[in-house]
């Protein structure tokens, strides 16, 4: 049975084989449809859920490095408050801050938070910052809710808590770093969180002195969970981006 018919510089199906190609048409969406499933379920996807704070001064600014070393994952991201109830939500992992004492989940340790001082480059232009007490100078910006921060990070550098302007509170630190950007004042702040500011000179760090918190970041998943093969992929990039961030802050002074 002859498929196709030969004329004069072309070649056309004939009757027999436009009837065979309709036939195996629906097959080849078929394949193709399977070989995408296939394809998908190889790279799968990654619900994950974080803090505000920390997708918008973390994981955005990092989000192309992972996208382009895993493209075949695909992350589905939750902005939550709060742990997660794992039994009763569709969530794979999620970044924690604290001590580690949560229950019904696994815990892998990323790294431990620093503070560390930071302010507009025109502050320093107005007042000469040599030594810790010369921040008292300047207006200092605090989360409302972490009102020990400077007191204890004047405590570490042996200087008494005296400021001269008064302190200023904002409800995150995603804001008390937009008010330091803005040149309201100085804010404590971990240097990862503001890394991109740092880097653009909007942000400068008048006083290396790092204070360490007893509260870390953590990745968790529902305990006793396999990992699957995109919870593993993300748990090995986030450690190592982790890492870097340790690396790249290793000059200042602990």
């Amino acid at each position: 049975m002859e498929l196709f018919e030969r004329r004069v510089r072309k070649v056309t199906l004939s009757m027999a084989g436009e009837r065979y190609l309709a036939a195996i048409s629906q097959a080849f969406m078929h394949i193709e449809s399977a070989t995408g499933q296939l394809a998908r379920h190889a790279g799968g996807e990654l619900k994950l859920a974080v803090a505000p704070t920390f997708l918008d001064r973390w994981l955005l600014p990092r989000f192309n490095d992972f996208t382009n070393r895993h493209p075949e994952i695909e992350l589905d991201i939750h902005s939550s408050i709060g742990v997660i109830d794992f039994n009763q939500s569709d969530i794979d992992m999620a970044v924690y801050f604290g001590d580690g004492e949560w229950g019904g989940v696994s815990c892998t340790h990323l790294r431990p938070s620093f503070l560390v001082p930071v302010c507009a480059p025109e502050l320093l232009e107005q007042e000469r910052i040599m030594v810790p007490a010369d921040l008292l100078k300047l207006r200092l910006l605090q989360v409302k809710k972490r009102p020990e921060h400077w007191p204890s990070w004047f405590a570490l550098s042996q200087t008494g808590f005296h400021p001269a302007l008064g302190i200023i509170s904002f409800s995150n630190g995603m804001i008390t770093a937009n008010a330091a950007t803005e040149g309201l004042g100085v804010a404590l702040t971990d240097p990862s969180l503001v890394s991109a500011e740092i880097e653009r000179g909007e942000l400068m760090i008048p006083i290396d002195l790092v204070m360490q918190l007893p509260k870390s970041f953590y990745l968790v998943s529902q305990k006793n969970r396999p990992l699957s093969h995109p919870m593993m992929v993300f748990q090995t990039w986030i450690i190592e981006r982790m890492e870097r961030d340790l690396t790249e802050h290793k000059g200042l002074k602990l």
